[in-house]
């Protein structure tokens, strides 16, 4: 059966009567392009699962969430807050979890009763955690053990709620409880209802944090409309490519969709191209704890997992793993992700590599809500290079530094426009003001859209380091070496990295009879910034950095060096 071109296939998806037929809408003053039929709110988007039953939601290790017993703990927490915390519509409920179950229910029973989910990185140091509570002011802090005792004194000095899960002794606890936190099972009675809050599809659902130029996080705000037409166009993607390929949608259909959870909550690939695509659906989530190919594998082949959506480096790691050849793969349909470039290599290794498993990719950001031009299948394989192409609710342009759009095949600024982008930054008008223009969004990526509308995204105009999927902003890293005693200047750049894409890099200049021992400043830095943050390659130099004319230090001198 011959499948549709990708105009053809966007044009039916989207027409009239369809499941993406979209509409035009007004939003914030911007006239957009919108699916018709997405949930109101991510609370109506939960309300899904109520009808799914004892079908297998969620498997944790040796844990099997049925939606039931998921539902029955979301209606509990959501009671909690309400009623024992006072929770109101609008109120801040941040998370700081690994991977759990209970992240996922925090998440449900917070935008369900109106209040604004804030996600916190997980891998935050004491000192990044208390400056994002400071910050997003939330009224309860939803934590594990680890995290929780690096935020409860912040927690204590704010006047947040600190509810643990999986705290405490005793078989399958991970952790004790500091002084003054509440134990989840304590504070969460379980039959409790679910609190009726009117929550509108323009009210704030989300803050996620992304990395600061200045040295500090932005809080990425997002509507519950944003966030669900973001979903929409996933679903939307996926009902296109099987258009497109009716061969792989009948391969596809012979067996139940699983998805593996292999990256953080806290990041919005996680939370919403993976885990909200699951509950829109209704499909399977493996969660995964943290990162472990060999791990991965063994779900893999015990769940029957079809889809793996994580950073190029996973994918890199499973295939490298010595075991690999030792376990079956074949149920996986499709093997990619985003949040760096794929090496066109990569590519290959996994349309070869995989007895049914496809190569895909997507050009995501915090600010889309995940959503950008995707790539998957024979259009990855023959395009390795490309992003990918969009779905109707996202309007491309390429545009020079004045604002002007630029001719097809012209290098520019890559920017975005939608009802799935991020309204502003948490208390930052300033920050808005300049990522966002008449309704733009300006990716601070460089590149150029073809003929036939893939995007290629070739260089950055944002000083960062793309570490694994992690952006890594220089002048959060520099502004932390200088209060390092002896550093007189310092440089901070990504170099080229097989596994990570990059791998943050740093040179510094000692000051006049100073020495500076990098081992030492590792240390020092690691008690400051989170792992992946820190350096791993450097340069001490005698003479002082390269600078151009402006004054600025001349990275690609020092990448070349490094290299």
């Amino acid at each position: 059966m011959t499948g549709l071109s990708y105009d053809d296939a966007v044009a039916t998806a989207t027409a009239e009567g369809a499941v993406f037929e979209t509409t035009e809408v007004v939003v914030e003053g911007i006239e957009q392009t919108v699916f018709k039929h997405a949930p109101p709110t991510l609370g109506a988007l939960f309300g899904l699962c109520r009808s799914r039953g004892d079908e297998v939601f969620l498997v944790y290790e040796d844990e099997r969430w049925t939606f039931e017993r998921f539902m029955a703990e979301v209606d509990a927490l959501a009671a909690t807050l309400v009623g024992r915390f006072g929770v109101e519509r609008g109120d801040r409920v941040a998370i700081a979890m690994r991977n759990l179950p209970e992240w996922v229910v925090g998440f449900a029973a917070a935008v369900s009763v109106g209040a604004v989910s804030v996600s916190l990185n997980g891998w935050w140091t004491a000192d990044e955690l208390d400056f994002a509570l400071d910050d997003s002011g939330p009224k309860v802090l939803l934590a594990d053990p680890e995290r929780a005792r690096r935020s409860a004194a912040s927690c204590a000095r704010l006047g947040i709620d600190l509810v643990v899960a999986r705290g405490g002794e005793g078989e399958g606890r991970e952790g004790a409880v500091p002084e003054g936190a509440h134990r989840w099972e304590d504070v969460v009675e379980p039959g409790a209802p679910m609190p009726e809050v009117a929550v509108g599809t323009d009210d704030d659902a989300t803050i996620l944090y992304t990395s600061g130029t200045t040295g500090r996080p932005k809080g990425a705000v997002s509507t519950h409309r944003a966030v669900t037409q973001s979903l929409m166009a996933f679903a939307c993607r996926s009902t296109v490519a099987r258009l497109r390929s009716p061969s792989d949608a009948e391969d596809i259909a012979a067996q139940p969709t699983v998805f593996i959870l292999i990256v953080p909550l806290f990041h919005v690939t996680g939370c919403v191209a993976v885990l909200l695509s699951c509950v829109l659906a209704g499909l399977k989530l493996v969660i995964m704890r943290k990162w472990d190919p060999g791990k991965a594998l063994e779900h893999i082949q015990a769940e029957r997992v079809t889809n793996f959506v994580g950073v190029p480096t996973q994918a890199w790691d499973l295939l490298e793993h010595p075991r690999f050849g030792e376990y079956d793969t074949s149920s996986l349909v499709s093997v990619g992700g985003g949040g760096a470039p794929a090496p066109p290599e990569l590519v290959r290794r996994v349309e070869a590599g995989f007895a049914r498993g496809r190569p895909s990719i997507g050009y995501g950001l915090t600010e889309t809500n995940a959503y950008g031009p995707q790539n998957s299948g024979d259009d990855y394989v023959t395009h390795p290079t490309s992003t990918g192409r969009s779905v109707p609710i996202l309007e491309i342009s390429i545009q020079d530094p004045s604002g002007r759009a630029l001719p097809v095949g012209e290098r520019g600024e890559i920017c975005f426009k939608g009802p799935h982008l991020i309204r502003g930054y948490w208390k930052r008008p300033d920050a808005t003001a300049e990522a966002i223009v008449d309704g733009w969004l300006h990716t601070g990526d460089l590149g150029r859209v073809d003929e036939d509308g893939f995007v290629y995204v070739e260089d950055r105009v944002k000083d960062m380091v793309l570490r694994g999927g992690e952006n890594v902003y220089s002048a959060e890293v520099e502004a932390a070496i200088y209060e390092f005693p002896g550093v007189h200047e310092a440089a901070v750049f990504g170099v080229p990295h097989e596994r990570l894409g990059e791998e943050v890099a740093a040179a510094v200049v000692p000051r006049d009879g100073a020495t500076v021992d990098t081992g030492e400043l590792e240390t020092f830095l690691g008690e400051r910034l989170a792992p992946f943050k820190v350096p791993s390659r450097w340069l001490v130099l005698d003479d002082p950095l390269p600078r151009n004319a402006a004054g600025k230090f001349l990275k690609r001198d020092l990448r070349d060096r490094l290299s």
